[in-house]
């Protein structure tokens, strides 16, 4: 029986890990759970698995929690150190990151120095900080094992293959939901209609970033970090049937790719269990009533997010960090109706032309980048 910590348990990943904990409760029992705003889903949580440990990130939440918990009494903790405890608490075998944003980095830090298993899908902790992370998974000995459905599906085409005999990575994007539409069409565009992503169920941010193209653009970056690969053997193609999750391409021209219905409770599954494969996890693809399979490059003209995402890995130090904490209050800022659509990436390059780059060595570093970031897009947005 393993026991579970999940940093982000109201959120789209932390929903499908409950899933599959519910599924496979002979196998998965939950320890922890870290949760936002989302009062009201996190009771019922706390009711029905009956975590021992419970952390929210400030004292509103902590004290409306205390006062509403009935006569279910896990430990509550509160702030970031709450997090972290949880996140390092020794009784945990494996940790899901899946807060989302840069806020899951030091809960995610702790958990690798504690030792845990590390069930990835903060893919920001990468981004912000991937050679300090990866060089902490080292230092600890640390399984740190990929979440978000690409990285999920690279790494499990890698397995048993040597790295240097991978000629490249092809990393599949939907395309939102507006793939194939101009610039000119995307002026106006609503949020609403911007976070109707085609075949999966996200939350807000991420829908947006799928839309952007910037959930690829950080993605390129984890990838960069967890399968040490440089940007020129990272490749993204347009998917829109989000059925191909990602492809390796080897030395010898052959290629092998990962295929399934988009559904997350796979990849989760498959990192709770590995290097086991859980049974009927997810529904399987029905062959004959699969029409196509198409694939095209994407268009850097109208989602110019990917391009600035790979400048800002290729500059390394600290862009990559401004790169995240900037697009985090642009799209932010989409969402309450202060900017439209088309100067998110806009806003992003401009911000990031004014940072003054430094080597990110220390986690102070990064997040003294982080701050400064969101301080200067406020700033040019004009909040």
């Amino acid at each position: 029986m393993k026991n579970i910590v999940i940093l982000g348990s109201t959120g789209s990943i932390g929903r499908s890990a409950l899933k599959v904990i519910d599924k496979f409760s002979d196998r998965f029992r939950v320890l922890g759970l870290v949760a936002g705003r989302n009062l009201p889903l996190l009771m019922e949580q706390i009711q029905r698995y009956r975590p021992r440990l419970v952390a929210v990130p400030d004292d509103d939440i902590y004290k409306e929690l205390k006062s509403g918990i009935g006569d279910t009494k896990p430990e509550i903790l509160c702030g970031i150190d709450g997090i972290c405890s949880i996140a390092e608490n020794g009784d945990a075998d494996t940790v899901i990151s899946a807060i989302v944003g840069s806020a899951g980095l030091l809960p995610t830090m702790s958990a690798i120095r504690a030792k845990k298993t590390v069930a990835l899908a903060n893919k920001e902790t990468l981004v912000m900080a991937g050679d300090i992370v990866m060089s902490e998974v080292k230092k600890h000995d640390v399984a740190l094992l990929p979440v978000d459905s690409e990285h999920s599906a690279v790494f499990q085409c890698m397995r048993g293959y040597e790295r240097d005999s991978v000629r490249k990575i092809i990393l599949t994007a939907s395309g939102g939901p507006f793939v194939g539409r101009s610039a000119e069409e995307l002026e106006n565009v609503s949020p609403e209609s911007a976070l109707k992503h085609p075949n999966w169920n996200m939350g807000r941010k991420i829908s947006i970033d799928s839309a952007t193209l910037m959930n690829k653009g950080l993605e390129v970056i984890e990838a960069h970090h967890l399968f040490a690969l440089p940007p020129e053997k990272i490749d993204v193609l347009i998917h829109p049937q989000s059925v191909v999750h990602s492809m390796v391409e080897f030395n010898d021209g052959s290629c092998i790719a990962q295929l399934s219905k988009p559904d997350m409770k796979g990849p989760i599954a498959y990192a709770l269990s590995y290097p086991e494969r859980l049974c009927d996890v997810i529904e399987t693809i029905d062959w004959e009533k699969l029409s196509a399979l198409t694939f095209k490059k994407p268009d850097n003209n109208t989602f110019p997010c990917l391009s600035i995402a790979y400048d800002a890995l290729k500059t390394e130090g600290t862009m990559p960090a401004v790169l995240n904490a900037s697009n985090e209050i642009a799209v932010a800022a989409f969402l309450d109706g202060i900017i439209g659509f088309n100067r998110i990436p806009a806003i992003i390059k401009k911000v990031m032309d004014f940072h003054k780059l430094q080597p990110a060595d220390s986690i102070d570093v990064v997040l003294e980048a982080d701050r400064w970031a969101r301080e200067k897009t406020k700033s040019v947005i004009g909040l």
